[in-house]
């Protein structure tokens, strides 16, 4: 049934990509008007080789997320707010612990998959393969090591008592840094790509609090964390760049990138192999 689920939600963002991948080859003019074929450039950086991008957003983009993280740290010494993690865990939490939804630890990888499915089908994002990768692997690093250290400083206990891990939300900060890498690579060609990666983001958050796994505050701020740790490591990503490669080299063939995933405590390398 889970792997159900999980299909469904990727299908549905790959036919998503083809929908809007058909809308835009249609032209209604075409009877009366010539076209110009421009072959198409293949997916690179946005920014310049090896130039370090700019740092600036809109307020919403860096402000949002850096407020999220405030109020989580907040409402671990603020008797209003950890009241209301109470009320709302009380409104939300599984009634019966043997009807618990455990899809959350599967759709929080979603958007980081529709990522590549979509390019593998020929919907192409931002980046090309190797830079993609790379940036994937600067952002869960930034994730993982985040969530790890807060959870041992903060020393905050789960809902169910299980632990004293539970601040920040590890699933949630993953779900989202994956809703924001799907944003970024995709929000030219379609807002919705975006829109439905946090829509599987905020699910997984809500599923948190529904499983009796974590307090709103610890969902809150894992989300801000992801959503940072992923805008991060785009804005990293060019300095990066400029130390590893040289411009139109085609010398290195392949990748070694460490991975930590704080939420189950394993570690290793990913080798990724590129074709000359």
């Amino acid at each position: 049934m889970i792997r159900k689920i999980y299909a469904a939600g990727l299908t549905l963002l790959l036919l998503t990509g083809v929908y809007n991948l058909k809308a835009q080859t249609k032209n209604p003019l075409a009877d009366t008007i010539p076209l110009t074929i421009v072959p198409a450039k293949p997916a690179t950086s946005r920014y310049t080789f090896g130039q370090p991008a700019p740092f600036r957003s809109t307020i919403a983009g860096w402000a949002v997320p850096t407020a999220m993280i405030g109020y989580g740290f907040l409402a671990l010494h603020t008797p209003a707010l950890r009241e209301l993690n109470e009320t709302t865990r009380d409104n939300w939490k599984i009634k019966d612990e043997r009807h618990k939804i455990k899809i959350d630890d599967y759709i929080q990888y979603t958007p980081f998959a529709a990522v590549y499915l979509l390019n593998a089908v020929g919907i192409h994002g931002k980046h090309n393969l190797r830079d993609r990768t790379m940036i994937l692997g600067i952002s869960a690093l930034i994730t993982a090591g985040t969530i790890q250290g807060l959870k041992r400083i903060t020393d905050e206990e789960r809902p169910d008592g299980t632990n004293r891990m539970s601040f920040p939300s590890g699933h949630t900060a993953t779900a989202f840094a994956a809703a924001e890498y799907l944003r970024q690579e995709y929000r030219d060609v379609s807002p919705w790509y975006g829109i439905g990666g946090y829509a599987v983001a905020t699910a997984t958050g809500a599923l948190r609090i529904y499983n009796n796994r974590h307090w709103l505050s610890d969902v809150v701020a894992g989300a801000g964390i992801g959503i940072l740790s992923t805008k991060a490591a785009y804005w990293m990503y060019p300095w990066v760049q400029r130390k590893l490669f040289k411009p139109n080299s085609h010398a290195a063939t392949t990748l070694l990138m460490p991975y930590y995933n704080a939420e189950f405590r394993s570690a290793g390398l990913s080798l990724v192999i590129y074709p000359r």
